[in-house]
């Protein structure tokens, strides 16, 4: 059996037999993890290894786990700062900033591998200049975001896991957020191309593995959210960018998804645009409907992409603690100067 393109939720902290039943269906490839499904490191292993152990290849496990207010694993893991503490950190020592992000990058990554989560979907590579990303986003110049968007890449690789960059090409500069409202930027794709695309740039020639593309609609670009948009996805992401790695969505039942219909179409949208992994969260009855009705056919191109998306464990829980690497770097986290905004 392949990975099929749906990643889905689960609602509690253990499988029960409809979560089972979903998750052997060929169309799905992954679970996405909240807080709800989180009470400890040791339940978490529990959890990804029944997972795990469902299909082979191995449905992958997937989290946000970027910092700040969008940590959805606390107890005994590092708290992680905002982003916009590192690029704070960046106006008056970049080179410090840059190498703790890609330390952070790293420590971040290594405890979700050795509870058998595959991906964080991180870094954002939004600017920070409107306000609906906040303070999760490094800072509102591009160059900076770039840099430090690459370091935590490169953390993240060290420890075995792909990154994820968002939210092409860029919800940075709104101020709509798109889990209540469908978002639009009105400037047009040269201005982009300067700004908020230039750390997405910056990241795919630095070996970026996977994008989550936006709800968000650039009307001078093309009249449809990015992520069901193959003018933002074909034309400018994998023929101008050359990006070959995975197209991720956000989350499909957000407000910012629904110009295009229900579930069902929202998924047939994003796949005939060219994702590859499609969120379909905190809906159940929304899954099964878009499993009986949609009509999908593979590509090994496609299924390749997923297939890359797994994470390469390099220690476990206890042997992860122990090394001075993960101690010198939550040491330097805990020293930061961060206070996260309220939200998500």
């Amino acid at each position: 059996m392949t990975l099929g393109p749906l990643m889905v939720d689960l609602a509690g902290t253990e499988l029960r037999a409809e979560d089972n039943e979903l998750l052997c269906d060929p169309l799905v490839g992954g679970v996405v993890l909240f807080t709800r499904n989180y009470i400890d490191h040791w339940q978490l292993q529990h959890l990804c290894a029944s997972i795990h152990a469902l299909r082979e290849p191995r449905l992958l496990v997937a989290v946000d786990q970027e910092g700040g207010r969008v940590q959805r694993f606390r107890d005994d893991f590092t708290r992680l700062p905002p982003m916009a503490a590192l690029g704070a950190l960046h106006d008056s020592d970049a080179d410090r900033a840059r190498n703790l992000t890609e330390r952070l990058g790293w420590l971040m990554a290594s405890e979700l591998l050795a509870c058998g989560v595959d991906v964080s979907f991180a870094p954002v590579l939004d600017l920070r200049r409107g306000k609906a990303i906040g303070d999760r986003a490094f800072h509102r110049d591009p160059v900076t975001v770039g840099a430090l968007g690459s370091s935590l890449m490169r953390g993240m690789r060290k420890a075995g896991m792909v990154a994820t960059g968002k939210h092409f090409p860029g919800h940075g500069s709104v101020n709509v957020d798109s889990h209540v409202a469908s978002p639009v930027d009105e400037r047009d794709y040269a201005y982009l191309a300067n700004h908020d695309l230039l750390p997405f740039t910056h990241a795919i020639r630095n070996g970026l593995g996977a994008v989550m593309a936006a709800h968000v609609v650039f009307p001078h670009v093309d009249a449809l959210p990015a992520c069901f948009s193959r003018v933002w996805l074909q034309d400018r992401l994998r023929d101008t960018l050359r990006f070959d790695g995975a197209v991720l969505t956000d989350d499909l039942s957000m407000a910012g998804a629904s110009v295009v219909g229900d579930t069902l179409s929202r998924v047939q949208h994003a796949l005939d645009a060219g994702c590859d992994v499609v969120l379909v969260c905190n809906d159940r009855q929304a899954c099964i409907d878009v499993i009986e009705g949609l009509q999908y056919e593979d590509n090994p191109i496609s299924q390749l992409r997923r297939t890359r998306l797994h994470g390469l464990v390099q220690t476990d829980w206890d042997g992860l603690h122990a090394l001075d690497e993960w101690k010198t770097v939550s040491d330097a986290v805990a020293r930061l100067d961060f206070a996260p905004e309220l939200g998500l």
